[in-house]
């Protein structure tokens, strides 16, 4: 089998770059496509405190640096572009571009997710107050004020971990009831530090440099309030970047991957990391590891043919 690539990686967020560092430094003939900018979130995120190695932290833009330098050193090669379909159905993957159809032996997915968005303008303060992580981010919010958007698990389970810094959150929900499981639900109403902002949405976030303040409209009265906050959480769920799969590959009712724990998809020679599959965390730490496992299983695949 006549092939342009051993392995074609989409994406170059954590998980992208790691799989590609880990497939270079094995000398196979890799190929990272990513439609934007390496490194992925990461490098909207103004500071990373949780990723091992940087106990003083590092900004995500640096990061994602890094990560691209590393994998370059090893011999995989990068390039800007937009994948539009792909073809799995035989043994030589097919990967169609805007410009050209390229081939390759093995694939990994590496293509992420994007958090929803509340589609109210509030793209201008990400990393000004703006953020979708708590985990990422609460402990900038220490002594501060933060509005957190949603009602389920997620946003139950991460507005208790920003109360751990923030000196108030209000937890806003477009219900009178959240969705969350019960034992969350008894915890958030238990914490002192939450304040719950029932049958209400998010209008507007306003600031000069960075957010000042949320305003909320009841959904039953029409009754418009400003909250006066550092910061704005939104956890109304994430969308996979899988749209361009076409259901190639097995995935879930959201359109997340299926994978086993090689990072293996329902077809062989396909493996899927990081944000894009279904996973209980999406960290990056958490995909660097993914990345790692599917380069393994890619060279494992190859081999074997």
């Amino acid at each position: 089998m006549s092939v342009d690539y051993d392995l074609v990686i989409i994406g170059a967020g954590p998980g992208g770059l790691t799989a590609g560092l880990y497939a270079g430094r094995a000398k196979m003939k890799v190929l990272v496509l990513e439609k934007l900018a390496p490194g992925g979130q990461i490098i909207i995120s103004d500071w990373i405190e949780n990723y091992p190695g940087f106990p003083d932290g590092i900004s995500g833009f640096d990061l994602g640096e890094k990560m691209k330098t590393h994998m370059l050193n090893f011999g995989a090669v990068i390039e800007t572009a937009e994948v539009k379909s792909v073809d799995f159905s035989g043994q030589e993957k097919k990967i169609e571009l805007n410009d050209r159809t390229i081939t390759a032996t093995s694939v990994i997915i590496a293509s992420g997710a994007a958090p929803r968005s509340l589609n109210i303008g509030e793209e201008k303060f990400v990393g000004k107050g703006v953020s979708f992580c708590a985990t990422c981010d609460a402990p900038f919010f220490k002594g501060k004020t933060a509005v957190a958007v949603g009602g389920g698990d997620t946003a139950v389970q991460e507005a208790l971990y920003l109360t751990k810094f923030a000196e108030k959150v209000y937890l806003v929900h477009r219900r009178d009831e959240l969705r969350a499981t019960k034992i969350l639900q008894e915890r958030a109403f238990a914490n002192d530090k939450i304040e719950f902002v029932w049958d209400s949405v998010v209008k507007g976030v306003d600031g000069f440099f960075s957010v000042e303040s949320v305003t909320v409209e009841n959904v039953k009265t029409g009754e418009e309030k400003k909250l006066s906050a550092n910061g704005c959480f939104i956890w109304i769920g994430v969308l996979p970047n899988t749209a361009f799969l076409e259901n190639s590959v097995k995935m879930d009712k959201a359109g997340f991957i299926v994978t086993d724990s090689n990072m293996a998809t329902s077809v062989k020679g396909v493996f899927a990391v990081g944000d894009a599959r279904v996973t209980p965390l999406r960290q990056v730490s958490t995909a660097v590891g993914d990345g790692a496992i599917a380069a393994i299983s890619a060279e494992h695949y190859i081999e074997n043919m």
